[in-house]
């Protein structure tokens, strides 16, 4: 079979051999990645390192790899949103697996286990603040996936068939999709001691998420009828904003996602902890001893 030629313009190389948006170098990038939001928390996870081989800034990707108990391993910033994780996973799946001196796809392809660390919004009375929630299922609110190929080969059509009919979904609104996590990893990651759970992903922070300023929401009931969804035993346990489009690029290309979050707000309880990055701490050890 041919190899896959990419050109200047689909695949942007800057001067110094790195990706465009990550400035990240192919030899900087480890098998084992974690993803965080934030980037001021990327040098809270490579505290925890040995050593350190690199530290990359360019806007709010900000990359550190080192070593972790002999674990080469590189933690890196999305910022916010499925449309970064777009950018973030489409050039991490370049440095692994396109040469970038020939600009010709790779062989034997890598896979990477990417681990997402983050903060979400629980929605469920056993979902207080604090609990660690691993996404077995996510749902995506953000319509990224319905732009690849592929998209229903690896989603769960009956599952979003089942959400669809239950919140009597606007098509105004897009196709939402349901993706699982890598099942080896969840199981390694997860372990006995986080919820498994079904995560949505959601295109915003208020009105996609639920929440009521100065605007009414199209769909009043929204969160009411998310609580109360049910399919096969699942419920809908959290909300936070990317981890539908890490797993669902990750299925399309071969690599193996999870992503795992604590509750820093319980929407049923109206309760919230500002103060939360005082405690994740536990949760990125975890991650780190496991991943």
């Amino acid at each position: 079979m041919e190899k896959k030629y990419f050109a200047e313009s689909e695949l942007i190389i800057n001067k110094d051999s790195s990706v465009f948006h990550l400035h990240v170098k192919p030899e900087q990038l480890a098998d084992k990645v974690i993803l965080v939001g934030d980037p001021g928390r990327v040098s809270l996870v490579a505290s925890h390192f040995d050593e350190k081989e690199c530290d990359i800034h360019n806007r709010e990707f900000h990359t550190i790899t080192g070593r972790y108990k002999n674990k080469r391993i590189t933690v890196l910033s999305t910022g916010i949103g499925c449309d970064n994780i777009d950018i973030v996973v489409n050039e991490l799946d370049a440095l692994a697996n396109i040469d970038f001196k020939t600009r010709y796809e790779k062989s034997p392809l890598k896979s990477l286990t990417l681990v997402r660390i983050g903060t979400c919004g629980g929605l469920q009375e056993y979902t207080p603040e604090g609990t660690y929630i691993a996404s077995e299922k996510s749902i995506g609110f953000d319509g990224l996936l319905n732009y690849y190929a592929g998209r229903n080969e690896v989603c769960d059509l009956a599952f979003e068939e089942a959400f669809v009919k239950h919140m009597n979904w606007s098509a105004q609104k897009g196709a939402p999709y349901v993706i699982d996590s890598d099942e080896e990893t969840l199981n390694r990651i997860a372990g006995n001691d986080m919820v498994r759970g079904v995560t949505i992903s959601c295109g915003g922070f208020f009105g996609p998420q639920g929440r009521v300023l100065r605007v009414p929401l199209a769909d009043p009931h929204q969160n009411e009828k998310i609580e109360n969804f049910e399919y096969n035993g699942h419920r809908i346990t959290n909300f936070e904003m990317e981890s539908s489009a890490l797993h669902g690029l990750s299925k399309l290309m071969g690599h193996k996602a999870v992503t795992c979050c604590m509750v820093i707000a319980n929407r049923r309880a109206l309760k919230a902890n500002v103060e939360y990055k005082n405690s994740i701490d536990g949760l990125i050890e975890t991650v780190l001893d496991r991943i």
